[in-house]
């Protein structure tokens, strides 16, 4: 009886056993992966309809997203209404483009009827291109339509602009820590180095007109402050010395001209210029692409996307909803994945990728097998987009996407997108915090921080930690920054700081 009760027990054991391991089985099925909604897709970046529909033609099996990213048609109401209606009707969803040199004013009322016109499958405006990038390697233009200051930025300088030509002052705050104000009406700015007393000409305009009063101030990291008063009959240099003395041109001290405490303090100065820290560069761009963004009108519904290769977690602080992580430049894809990924999850933003040039030098797409990895990789790690940027200058918007590529995003679609055995609804559970504000390109170790510094103390033990966390932790690392607005508590399994050691 104990026997037949025990082999009764048994089988039961073994079929609950059996029915439990099933239903395990059941539940990591990969052919029940979950997913969220994905977007892939190609750019045109032509001028013919005729063409955007031979390419709308070329990929409406095996894509569900076009991107109309055409300079020449961004403006035309009739051509982007004819090709979004043609890719709609294709099955696809449709991405507009604008850059910003373009006519801002019709962007709005475009928003409008499209949106009306195209519901959900138009998927919302990509506005200006690589603000980071432009950030790190360009002499970059920004402006404020509210304040109606300019700046312009280079490495190592930075010049803010206000008023008109005949009313104007130029802040120029060079990383030396030498700060120039000039105020002036035209004609060329006299600067007087209190060192040896040495004119030296700054020109303003390529053509010196015949009259003109300017006054120059230049603010020195030691205290001293030199003060020129220029007009076409000649020019009153006037050194003022932190001990209170005031020299003329000829070094000789003279008492009526006041003293140094007439001048704003130098480190007030220093401290509010974009150069002072990295905190201040910081809010420069984000403020001014944030006005950027606002200069498209108040157009909510519409998600505003851009890509980038570089300070993909302050592009979202402007105010971007997607970001594109740039694949290619010859740089590390899951290092570009880990800044995109983490920026956007940190920040409750969507993210994708885009798939773009190998190098600068010779404009060329990776070969169709690198960029089926890049899609696939980028699917199975969280994106929500990817885009293949096809275009090369010159190329009459016949594009670089060639008969490999074409096979590859068919591969793509097939074996992962539309396979339920693949998911894309992932995120990373380890993340490495970076320093506050710290705008470093990351593309080297000796990239530049904000375009505006060289690398600093701090930068090869960002890199070698960065290197390091991404060798171990690999694809489950998110890279994000300091930030108190978005703490990272609670929401990784493992979280290391660059300066953690141990």
């Amino acid at each position: 009886m104990k026997k037949r009760l025990a082999i009764g027990l048994a089988a039961i054991i073994i079929i609950v056993v059996s029915i439990s391991a099933f239903a395990t089985i059941e539940m990591y099925d990969p052919a029940v992966a979950t997913k969220k909604p994905f977007y892939v897709g190609v750019t045109y970046c032509g001028s013919s309809t005729a063409e955007a529909k031979q390419l709308i033609d070329k990929v409406a099996n095996y894509t569900n997203l076009f991107v109309l990213d055409s300079g020449t048609l961004q403006d035309n109401v009739q051509a982007t209404e004819e090709i979004g209606d043609y890719a709609i009707n294709s099955g696809l969803n449709v991405m507009l483009c604008h850059n910003l040199s373009g006519n801002k004013s019709g962007i709005a009322p475009l928003l409008t009827l499209v949106q009306g016109r195209w519901g959900n499958q138009f998927l919302g405006l990509y506005f200006g291109d690589e603000p980071g990038g432009i950030m790190l390697d360009t002499i970059d233009h920004f402006s404020n339509s509210t304040t109606d200051a300019r700046i312009t930025k280079q490495t190592g300088t930075i010049q803010i602009t206000t008023g008109s030509d005949d009313n104007r002052i130029d802040t120029y705050f060079e990383s030396s820590g030498i700060i120039m104000i000039n105020t002036w009406a035209t004609g060329e700015v006299t600067i007087i180095q209190p060192a040896n007393g040495t004119e030296q000409a700054w020109p303003i305009h390529s053509q010196v007109q015949s009259s003109f009063v300017k006054n120059t101030t230049t603010y020195f990291p030691n205290g001293t402050i030199t003060y020129v008063t220029s007009s076409d009959t000649g020019y009153n240099p006037l050194t003022y010395l932190p001990n209170g003395t005031v020299l003329d041109k000829n070094g000789t001290q003279v008492t009526d001209q006041g003293n140094i405490s007439q001048f704003e303090p130098y480190h007030q100065l220093w401290d509010s210029s974009p150069l002072g820290s990295y905190a201040n560069a910081a809010d420069m761009f984000v403020n001014y692409e944030q006005s950027n963004l606002n200069s498209i009108g108040n157009q909510s519904a519409v998600k505003l996307f851009t890509a980038d290769y570089g300070l993909d977690w302050f592009d979202y602080k402007a105010g971007y909803d997607v970001v594109l992580g740039e694949l290619g430049w010859n740089q590390s894809t899951l290092q570009n994945l880990a800044l995109v990924r983490g920026a956007a999850d940190m920040q409750g933003k969507d993210w994708g990728t885009m798939i773009t040039w190998m190098t600068a030098a010779y404009p060329s797409l990776p070969s169709g097998d690198k960029m089926y990895e890049d899609l696939k990789l980028s699917y199975e790690e969280g994106a929500k987009y990817s885009v293949v940027f096809n275009y090369a200058p010159g190329d009459n918007g016949t594009g670089l996407l060639q008969d490999e590529h074409f096979a590859a995003l068919q591969k793509f679609w097939t074996n992962v997108v539309v396979n339920p055995k693949e998911t894309n609804n992932v995120k990373a559970q380890d993340a490495l915090v970076l320093p506050k504000d710290y705008g470093w390109g990351m593309r080297n170790p000796t990239d530049t921080i904000w375009g505006l510094w060289q690398s600093d103390a701090k930068s090869p033990q960002v890199w070698s930690t960065m290197q390091g966390s991404l060798s171990k932790y690999g694809s489950k690392l998110d890279i994000v920054y300091d930030d108190p607005a978005f703490p990272v508590a609670g929401r990784y399994v493992l979280v290391y700081y660059w300066n953690q050691t141990g």
